[in-house]
């Protein structure tokens, strides 16, 4: 089946209704105040190193010792089967790191290597050739799968590392003050399975922050399909749609939500794959290694009886990403923020970074349900322009499109993380960069940004620290 072809089919199986832009419920959420309680009820005063690391703050105490205990899931060092702990053995055996935490240090972001050559720390390269699995997805590279695992248990060859190297690209504001971007490239050496194919695709992804995920995952199907405009019908030059991707916990087609292109439906689907791709950690959900069938060793070493993470830990581990609270707003009122909250709106950037967004409703999560939050995100995927683009589709998702990052919590990057590195590949040394960098359906909110004097591009910027 062609591309186009899977796209109708996949389409036709997304849950709730037809995408199609309805303006009064775009036009209710705009009309929304915009308050410091970005997460809601859920929403914590925090502006410390540890901020994105907190329980929500109306979390109801049945949840709360879950939730200790995922925190310490998250931060559990794994080792390779058999091992003194048998409950948080069978790393590997090939993976990325060996902790949750190794990339989310204190839940914030990631970033790439200080230098080029450097080990990737908090950053993965994923890979595929063209076509698509039997689910729709992207289609993993024969020998290796569908991310470049660089490191192995005793006796496994790594499958290889990758290197990321710099070009910079000068401009200028309208004011005549330059600036410089840099665009990165992916090189893959000490390849232990023989050499990618020529048509070989490439994504290089940091991590993303931990925070919100409960409350983004709340919101529903048919909020997202009233905010999707993939023809879009209102000519505003702003489209979104939603990615329609493969649930491995209910096996069906759904609404995709978390990662970089929405290819995750919720959060059992997002931390199971996260635990077998970055640490080959087995689920109930992907039950089988991630060693392919050339890889010899790394399929000898994995022996171990039934999954590696359990259901019940999987579980606590979702508690503990599911409820992980939103920091308040900071200098809400001070001139430099509110000034630089309307050059927000100004420019259009509200149009992909909706301010406001609602939860369900969910007897089981009442804590998380009935919110108005501010998340600053439609979860839609939109198309960025050809200088963002990896060329690599991931289910509906082509090349260039990305699912509109969410900002709360932005302005603390540099507290939680000691970076300021954004988007995909943390190619932005700065919010600047990151805006600089938007193109397509951004291109139109770039350019009145270049176009700014540098006071309003200040205001602009304080007030997304503020978040």
């Amino acid at each position: 089946m062609n591309r186009f072809g899977l796209i109708v089919m996949l389409s036709t199986l997304a849950v709730g209704p037809a995408q199609a832009l309805d303006s009064e419920v775009r036009d209710r959420l705009l009309a929304m105040p915009l308050t410091p309680e970005l997460g809601g009820d859920t929403t914590r005063p925090l502006a410390t190193a540890e901020a994105f690391t907190f329980i929500s703050a109306n979390a109801p105490s049945n949840v709360k010792a879950g939730f200790t205990f995922g925190n310490q899931l998250f931060n559990t060092i794994w080792r390779p089967a058999p091992g003194p702990q048998p409950t948080t053995d069978g790393l590997g055996p090939v993976f990325n790191k060996e902790a949750c935490s190794d990339c989310h240090i204190n839940n914030g972001r990631g970033k790439p290597p200080p230098k080029v050559g450097a080990p990737m720390d908090s950053m993965l390269v994923r890979l595929s050739v063209p076509g698509n699995d039997e689910h729709g997805g992207p289609k993993g590279v024969p020998g290796y799968g569908d991310q470049l695992q660089d490191r192995g248990v005793d006796g496994v060859p790594a499958e290889g590392r990758a290197i990321i190297e710099w070009e910079e690209i000068s401009g200028s504001y309208d004011d005549g003050t330059p600036y410089s971007l840099r665009k990165p490239t992916v090189r893959l050496e000490d390849l232990a399975y023989g050499p990618m194919p020529d048509d070989l695709m490439t994504s290089a992804r940091v991590a993303n922050p931990m925070i919100g995920l409960g409350l983004l995952e709340m919101v529903s199907d048919d909020l997202l399909a009233a905010l999707a405009d993939p023809d879009d019908t209102d000519m505003d030059g702003v489209s979104g749609r939603i990615n329609v991707v493969w649930d491995a916990r209910d096996n069906k087609m759904a609404t995709g939500k978390f990662g970089w292109k929405a290819n995750a439906p919720n959060l059992t689907n997002q931390n199971s794959g996260a635990a077998l791709g970055d640490m080959g950690i087995t689920t109930p959900t992907r039950s089988n290694d991630n060693c392919e069938a050339i890889q010899e060793l790394c399929s000898a070493a994995a022996t171990h009886d039934g999954v590696e993470m359990s259901k019940a830990f999987l579980n606590q581990m979702n508690v503990y990403t599911r409820r992980l609270a939103v920091p308040r707003q900071r200098g809400a009122t001070l001139p430099e923020v509110v000034r630089g909250q309307a050059r927000f709106l100004e420019t259009g950037c509200q149009n992909c970074h909706i301010p406001t967004l609602e939860t369900g409703a969910d007897p089981r999560s009442e804590d998380l349900a009935e919110q108005t939050i501010h998340p600053f995100t439609d979860l839609l995927l939109h198309d960025m322009g050809e200088g963002l683009s990896d060329g690599r589709p991931d289910f509906l998702a082509t090349g260039s499109e990305w699912r509109t990052a969410p900002l709360w919590g932005i302005g603390l990057t540099e507290k939680v993380t000691t970076h300021e590195r954004y988007l995909h590949d943390g190619r932005a040394r700065g919010l600047e960069e990151a805006i600089l960098w938007h193109g397509g359906e951004a291109e139109g909110a770039k350019e009145q940004f270049r176009r700014m004097p540098s006071d309003a591009r200040e205001d602009l910027i304080a007030f997304l620290k503020s978040l």
